[in-house]
């Protein structure tokens, strides 16, 4: 059989490249995975390779059996013994076998994240440790780091008094693990590449065995990982690696895109193959990839090709804010549908961060078309959504047994399970809702009181108190006001937001879900809490429905769709925030964007709103630093027209109705220290002004509503002196 058969020369390269170390940097798109499955084949159907003496790693079970299934059609069925699998399962193999020689017994179990926390809390309750303190999601994460560096407790060096703490709770949770004869994922890691390095005659089987070891996705590898593939390929040297720099998009969770750096350097003799073919993309969707990624350092350029023809020039459309910006998404979808130009299924949605979500599957929902959610729960399916959702609803209804079920001990406030079953046991004898009781018990009840012991009574009593405070104030304060109430009185903040990646996503979910509480100021709690039904009742869509997807621009890696869309591209959203400081967070934002961009097969959309939607005013927003490095000669032309073009009709129509406040002004019109008008806010003080994007911008504090930005087009302000 021709193993080489419809390969481009690189791939024909690469595939054939013989024994030795190899590296080959495929672009994206570039059948990276075509090239892996291929060389497989050819060791073992060209070179005579045993299977039993290749090794082939990557990161997903997804991936390991789509490999394993392509080289099985290639070879038949003459791949027994073949170790073909993603690192973590390779480990626990490994471990299983050499359990002799390590601290725990071949029959171990492996924790889950859930099992890792509470195991962390046990730790935490057994050094008298607060909690609240040390949050044990963070404190978890900082023990993954430290194992990602295989770091033993004993090991781990402070820098301060926290780490000092973390390794105390890094030894006590080390002990537990072992007492239970588990480990946690990161441990499968961590103890067989200390395994590898401390067991000679381990190393030295497992690396005479294996004369041939293949790593997919290599620029996601992590220092534990880089350690393991050392040590295997330590005595035939024959490693073959595929990655990409610029796709290195997971920092996050320990992936380090410098393993590529370090690969060369310790295997001088590394052979090194650029895959530059794509057979995805237009040529000018990949000059714009290109564009973008050129800027950053530390990476071997690649000039990527393709056979597809230019293309469609790109599209950057700027809209008024994010709410236009779901809405303009959506209307180009169906039109494109409408005409038959597309199928709905040939649409992403691609966003940097969850939160974003939230317009755009509302925006979907008014226009009654049907969408799928990759890599994220819906919005209003996220946990923090749902808790705060709840905790609303009981203030409405305090019948709702469903909804205080879910936050009666959430955040944990000594509340578990045989209190809320002395709760509605009681409430049953009394015939009255378990919330009715609660109220009764907030009020100070002592008949009802009594019926509780000591310590039960007093947590239920607590809650109740917040319960009924927030049932007294429901009806005089706006669904915004009594969010934040809610979220003060509980220390929900603290409990979702812990430091970490994750903690920060979900805390700007609750700001997405507080801006939304804001828009129903007037309406009122009642119908703030009816339209979040009408969206969250919406069955799940099955994956294989021909819809629209929407995604952040992490999930979309790997993928490909004719059409995408990325949205929100304004400083601080894309490049993230977090990324201003730091100049590698800064270059793996490039990546991410890199990565959405190289998606996209037949055409591409960048969308920025001017402004972003902030508790009753629009906030305006500069544009993502990396728009500036696109080439004007790669963006349709009718992208470039006036501000004024670029609003919906509904704008269009409140630009008439101020078109007296002229906005092509070289000064400002409203000058710090003059008392203005506002038709709802009433009067207020000017604090600042400036010109921006041909239009005014005023912050203006009215004493009943704080600070307000406002666009001076849009916000008919009367001077009054």
């Amino acid at each position: 059989m021709d193993y080489l058969v419809n390969l481009n020369p690189q791939q024909q390269q690469a595939v054939s490249a013989g024994s030795g170390p190899v590296l080959v940097l495929a672009g994206p798109g570039s059948g990276k995975t075509r090239v892996l499955t291929q060389r497989i084949a050819y060791l073992i159907g060209q070179m005579d390779v045993h299977p039993y003496n290749i090794l082939a790693v990557t990161f997903t079970n997804k991936a390991a059996k789509e490999m394993e299934s392509r080289v099985q059609e290639l070879v038949g069925q003459n791949t027994r013994g073949l170790t073909l699998g993603t690192f973590h399962a390779t480990c626990a193999r490994i471990l299983r076998i050499e359990a002799e020689h390590l601290p725990f017994q071949s029959n171990y179990v492996i924790f889950d994240t859930d099992d890792q926390l509470s195991v962390v809390k046990r730790a935490l309750l057994d050094l008298n440790l607060d909690k609240k303190r040390y949050q044990p999601q963070s404190v978890l994460a900082s023990i993954s780091k430290a194992k990602n560096e295989l770091l033993l407790p004993d090991e781990f060096v402070p820098d301060n008094y926290r780490d000092e703490v973390v390794k105390r709770i890094y030894t006590r949770y080390q002990e537990m693990l072992l007492a239970n004869n588990g480990l946690d994922f990161d441990d499968l890691l961590l103890w067989t590449a200390r395994l590898l390095e401390e067991v000679s005659q381990v190393r030295e089987k497992y690396a005479r065995r294996y004369e041939y070891v293949l790593v997919d996705e290599f620029q996601d590898t992590n220092l534990a990982q880089y350690r393991l593939l050392h040590h295997l390929a330590s005595v035939h040297r024959n490693i073959f690696v595929v990655g990409d720099v610029d796709q290195s998009i997971y920092a996050w969770r320990g992936a380090d895109y410098k393993n590529v750096l370090r690969f060369e350097r310790d295997f001088p003799e590394t052979q090194v193959i650029l895959l530059e073919q794509n057979y995805r993309s237009t040529q000018a969707i990949l000059d714009v990839a290109m564009s973008i990624i050129d800027r950053n350092p530390n990476r071997t350029a690649k000039k990527l090709v393709t056979d597809r023809g230019f293309g469609e020039k790109i599209t950057v459309h700027e809209t008024y804010d994010d709410r236009e910006e779901s809405n303009f998404v959506v209307e180009n979808i169906a039109r494109y549908v409408a005409n038959n130009q597309s199928q709905p299924g040939d649409f992403a949605v691609m966003y940097r961060t969850n939160a974003q979500s939230r317009l755009l599957e509302e925006a979907f929902l008014q226009a009654n078309l049907p969408y799928k959610l990759v890599g994220a729960q819906r919005f209003y399916g996220r946990r923090e959504i749902k808790d705060l959702i709840a905790y609303l609803r009981i203030a409405l209804n305090q019948n709702d047994e469903i909804s205080l079920a879910r936050v009666i001990n959430v955040p944990a406030r000594g509340i578990g399970t045989k209190s809320v079953i002395a709760l509605r046991t009681v409430a049953q004898q009394a015939g009255v809702s378990p919330g009715e009781l609660l109220l009764d018990l907030g009020k100070g009840n002592s008949a009802n009181l009594e019926a509780f012991q000591n310590r039960m009574g007093i947590s239920l009593s607590k809650f109740g108190t917040l319960f009924l405070g927030w049932r007294e104030i429901k009806d005089d304060i706006t669904p915004l006001q009594l969010l934040d109430q809610i979220i003060e009185d509980t220390g929900y903040r603290d409990y979702i937001d812990d430091g970490s990646d994750e903690g920060r996503d979900r805390w700007e979910n609750v700001m997405e879900l507080r801006r939304l509480a804001d828009e129903f100021k007037v309406d009122g709690l009642d119908p703030f809490l009816e339209r979040v039904a009408l969206v969250s009742d919406q069955d799940t869509l099955d994956s294989n429905y021909n819809v629209p997807t929407l995604l952040t621009l992490h999930a979309a890696k790997g993928l490909e769709f004719p059409t995408v869309f990325i949205v929100g591209l304004s400083d601080g959203t894309l490049p993230h925030v977090r990324s201003f400081d730091d100049p590698e967070s800064m270059q793996e934002e490039r990546r991410l964007f890199y990565v959405g961009i190289t998606r996209a097969m037949d055409r591409l959309f960048l969308i920025l709103p001017l402004n972003r939607s902030a508790f009753g005013y629009s906030e305006p927003v500069d544009e993502s630093r990396f728009l500036k490095d696109i080439p004007d000669e790669l963006i349709k032309e009718s992208t470039r027209s006036k501000r004024t073009s670029r609003v919906t009709r509904s704008s269009a129509l409140r630009w008439e109705k101020s078109e007296s406040q002229t906005t092509a002004r070289s000064e400002p019109q409203y000058q710090a220290g003059a008392t203005v008008m506002h038709p709802v806010w009433g009067e207020g003080l000017v604090l600042n002004s400036r010109i921006q994007d041909d239009d005014e911008i005023v912050d203006v504090f009215f004493a009943g509503e704080g600070l307000k930005r406002l666009a001076a087009s849009l916000a008919r302000l009367e001077i009054k002196n």
